[in-house]
């Protein structure tokens, strides 16, 4: 299997173009970089009936969230909602990141999604973005009614961190047993912080993402602590992973995240939950952010807003 076309162009030109690898930025440089690309790698943003920006009482602060409603909605229907993490390592990637993603979930679905702009380490370090996580998911639910937004029908999501922020907030909201969630959506997930798979051997390195950087983010997110094998950090570590709602776990072929995805849908269903695996062969970690250059990120997308759609019904 060889990468896809249009992702080698994609690699030949940040090679070209001499970009950084992340690692060897200090998490503002490599903040600033990540928001700067966005222009260059995703589509126009596509209209949504309406966005507000929102302020979340968190267990450190106020998180910011943004609130998304899908074009052909009326005011105050009663929408089934998404509640999503960006992606970024636990270090990188706001808001206005996946705000593209975030509209085109929306609209694709038909349902409102909420974007949580949890706490990014260094600065805040593990388990604070998780405990930011799931407090959005309680607030989200709690004021529902205020947003608009049907409380029983409910999902998570995100992307490689947030993927795995959204698994464990899942977890969580098993545990607390009075917030019922209806799906996942789990894109390119980190479920298991021991980066010990085959995946990592093979396609650690002359990707998007790699051993280097993925030890980068887990430094920072941890902070030198042995929670690495903690289930609010390596979600398939956790002891029972059953009564979970179904997931859509996506994984890219080349990426070292790819088999700790996988792992994390076989135990899934291994558990007696329903989870699909698709992996895009061809792709790298990010794709799915990368619609104005990759084709197939546009597949990604559809595919991902279709499942939701059919969840939420």
């Amino acid at each position: 299997m060889l990468l896809h076309p249009q992702a080698q162009a994609l690699l030949r030109l940040l090679e070209e173009k001499g970009v950084p690898p992340t690692h060897t930025l200090s998490p503002g440089q490599a903040r600033r970089m990540y928001l700067e690309r966005r222009g260059f790698s995703q589509p126009q943003p596509p209209a949504v009936a309406e966005t507000r920006d929102l302020s979340i009482p968190g267990p450190a602060g106020t998180i910011a969230a943004r609130l998304f409603r899908p074009l052909g909605c009326a005011p105050g229907d009663r929408l089934p909602a998404l509640v999503f993490f960006h992606g970024g390592g636990w270090v990188i990637g706001d808001l206005d990141t996946h705000d593209t993603l975030c509209r085109e979930l929306a609209n694709g679905a038909g349902c409102a999604v909420v974007s949580v702009d949890y706490r990014l380490a260094p600065e805040h370090r593990f388990p604070a973005a998780a405990d930011d996580a799931f407090a959005a998911l309680r607030w989200v639910h709690r004021q529902a009614a205020s947003l608009d937004i049907d409380a029983s029908r409910l999902a998570v999501g995100g992307d490689s961190a947030g993927g795995n922020l959204a698994a464990v907030a899942a977890l969580e909201a098993r545990d607390a047993g009075n917030l019922p969630l209806r799906f996942q959506l789990l894109i390119y997930p980190v479920t298991d912080l021991r980066r010990g798979t085959n995946s990592y051997r093979t396609h650690g390195t002359g990707y998007t993402l790699g051993s280097d950087a993925m030890r980068y983010f887990c430094d920072h997110y941890l902070g030198g602590a042995p929670d690495e094998t903690h289930w609010r950090a390596s979600p398939l570590l956790h002891a029972d992973l059953s009564n979970l709602p179904p997931a859509l776990v996506i994984t890219a072929g080349f990426d070292p995240l790819r088999d700790e995805g996988l792992q994390y849908a076989q135990k899934l269903t291994q558990a007696g939950n329903t989870a699909t695996h698709i992996c895009f062969e061809r792709q790298m970690h990010g794709f799915i952010l990368m619609g104005k250059l990759i084709d197939e990120a546009n597949t990604a997308v559809r595919l991902c807003a279709s499942e939701l759609r059919q969840a939420l019904s």
